[in-house]
């Protein structure tokens, strides 16, 4: 059996990556991280879904990208609220956490050249988080470019492969993709600025993307909401 790492958020997208890394049948190798972010419950919710998926193996990496700050996940500065759809979706908002998935991605094929792995699986979405420089195809290219540069595998020939499945899908499809692999939804965390009893708050760019999604989908998201 094939080994992939995962990068693994507890969020819909990673999630339903994680799904469709197995349904090709890899054996799938979990990773997650405690970044400084503002809360643990993305991290809860990554163990559960680990645990429920089955991967062969979850690891949650320590690092603190509150050093950097400049982000309103790392910092102390507002998750804006109530944002409009044409707010979302102009510019580099300042949720956007600097270099995140760079740094992410490198743990992950670190991990992967430990194994042998010659797979990553990243969920990004270049359509709902379009103004992420981190989440679109170019990056990803990139990314594949200095892998087989940065590794002694890559020099040697080994070529790593980072798949990104849902860059090019919309929230509705990434959820109605989700609902066909089996995915339970309730155990995946989206909000960025939860309540103190983890509720998602409904009011982040986030949560509107996510209950924008769900009702396009035509589905009930089952999560809590404030």
């Amino acid at each position: 059996m094939k080994h992939a790492v995962v990068l693994l958020s507890g969020g819909i997208d990673s999630t339903t990556t994680l799904a469709i890394a197995m349904a090709q049948g890899y054996a799938t190798y979990a990773l997650s991280f405690r970044y400084g972010q503002r809360h643990e419950r993305e991290i809860a919710a990554a163990t559960k879904i680990a645990i429920a998926l089955g991967v062969h193996e979850h690891r949650v990496a320590e690092i603190d990208l509150r050093i950097v700050g400049s982000s309103a996940l790392t910092d102390t500065i507002d998750v804006p609220k109530n944002r409009a759809q044409s707010e979302i979706a102009a510019g580099v908002p300042i949720t956007y956490v600097p270099a995140r998935n760079t740094i992410f991605l490198s743990y992950a094929l670190a991990w992967a050249e430990v194994l042998d792995a010659s797979d990553i699986f990243i969920g990004v979405n270049a359509l709902d988080y379009s103004g992420y420089p981190d989440c679109r195809p170019e990056f990803i290219t990139a990314f594949e470019n200095l892998a087989k540069l940065a590794t002694k595998s890559g020099v040697e020939g080994q070529r790593f492969r980072i798949h990104a499945p849902l860059i090019s899908l919309s929230k509705p499809e990434i959820i109605r993709r989700g609902a066909e692999l089996g995915i339970d939804f309730s155990l995946t965390h989206s909000c960025y600025d939860p309540t103190a009893d983890g509720r998602a708050c409904g009011r982040c760019d986030s949560c509107q993307i996510r209950l924008k999604g769900f009702h396009e989908a035509g589905l009930r998201d089952p999560i809590a909401y404030a």
